[in-house]
């Protein structure tokens, strides 16, 4: 046996997939859910489209911030505890969403509903990593991508039906009972899989070590590029589709939660044939295809624009992005986690950190870009578009395809 989890059943692994991906999932739910109610929330707070945007810009930050702190934390103590005590976080600040009486509450909320969040999506990448690596590690990532891919899929599509049977605060009350089931399931369920004599190792066994180890890693670093490059297209698509569909475009809350759904099946495909072609022919090459794929979408959007073919010419090239999305996620997750087994906490942590700070930086330009005007596709891709040649950009000349290895067994 090469890694602890080579000794577990099938049957077993199947159990850590769906309960890690619910944990996972617990993030893009705190973002995603809510998005069908940003028309009630600009309505009745009396907001900018901007505004509006900003709470999903500091959910993003808490969701970094979080993850910054539970990931070196979980290297020290172990996985268990941070994640308890962070969902905890996230149970009470959902419930405090749920009441908030201006914005400004709703924003802070939202901080710590981020932050509360976090826990989830670093322990599970951690917790895998504990268990797997080389090429099974592929595998299981791509897994939980699987079961975590469903969130971005089912949320818009339960935030709407939500919305058609409460108002928006009672979405905030789903989220603190989803955090409630993944406290007890967590507490019950999982065990504890770094013990104490696995925690540190020869340059890993102070915060610092930890912190350098990854950061000093030239491949580490370039994917923290890409994947926060990536992301951040993602997420200027996340904080415009509401507005692009329901206002531009006079879908109901109903239809843009199905049509934001469908894009979103896009993640769940790119990240299982992801994990096939990284196994065989090595993660850094399915980036160099995703990133291209990524670029020429963004590029397609802005064309249809042009071209004036309404909403279908918008909704496909849409699908590849996301496809392209999906194939790029488990291969950043892989080159990051499996260089650095004794400080899988704190790369999961960084990548998180980046991932989301930098997303939430960059999407709120499309709000900004389109201040007066409504938003548009070509206001939206025009921030994709840029995202992607970074990203391509960092790939070519900081990861260095060719330089990479192959996975080990």
């Amino acid at each position: 046996m090469l890694h602890p989890g080579d000794a577990i059943s099938a049957r077993r692994r199947v159990a850590y997939v769906v309960l890690l991906g619910a944990l996972t999932a617990l993030g893009p739910f705190t973002v995603d859910l809510y998005l069908p109610a940003f028309l009630a929330l600009r309505q009745e707070f009396g907001a900018t489209e901007a505004a509006i945007q900003l709470t999903l810009t500091g959910t993003m930050i808490g969701f970094g911030l979080g993850q910054l702190i539970v990931g070196p934390l979980s290297d020290k103590v172990g996985r268990r505890v941070p994640l308890l005590v962070a969902t905890g976080l996230h149970i009470l600040a959902s419930a405090a969403a749920a009441f908030a009486p201006t914005l400004l509450l709703l924003g802070f909320s939202r901080v710590l509903m981020g932050m509360g969040a976090a826990a989830g999506s670093v322990v599970a990448m951690a917790i895998v990593r504990d268990l797997f690596g080389g090429k099974r590690l592929v595998v299981m990532l791509s897994r939980l991508a699987l079961v975590s891919g469903v969130a971005p899929v089912a949320a818009p599509l339960i935030g709407s039906a939500l919305l058609s049977v409460m108002p928006w605060r009672g979405i905030f009350v789903v989220l603190a009972l989803y955090g409630v089931v993944m406290l007890v399931s967590s507490l019950f369920g999982l065990p504890e899989t770094l013990p104490k004599e696995r925690r540190g190792g020869a340059g890993t066994g102070t915060v610092w070590q930890r912190y350098r180890s990854v950061l000093t890693d030239r491949v580490f670093l370039g994917v923290l590029v890409i994947g926060g490059m990536t992301f951040s297209g993602l997420f200027s698509y996340l904080s415009a589709s509401s507005f692009l569909f329901q206002e531009t475009y006079g879908f109901t809350p109903l239809q843009y939660g199905v049509v934001f759904a469908a894009n979103s099946v896009g993640i769940v495909l790119g990240s299982q044939v992801a994990s096939r072609l990284a196994a065989r022919f090595g993660p850094q090459w399915v980036l160099a295809f995703s990133t291209a794929a990524i670029l020429l979408a963004s590029l397609a959007i802005v064309a249809t624009d042009a071209l004036e073919l309404g909403v279908w010419g918008t909704i496909v090239p849409l699908f590849f992005f996301m496809t392209a999305c999906g194939f790029t996620f488990p291969c950043v997750q892989v080159l990051a986690l499996d260089r650095h087994g004794n400080a899988a906490g704190t790369a999961a942590s960084v990548l998180g950190m980046s991932n989301n700070t930098v997303a939430a930086v960059i999407s709120p330009v499309v709000g900004l870009i389109s201040r007066g005007a409504g938003i548009t596709p070509t206001t939206m891709a025009v921030v994709m578009v840029g995202c992607s040649v970074v990203g391509i950009v960092a790939l070519w000349t900081i990861v260095r395809p060719r330089q990479v290895g192959m996975l080990n067994p």
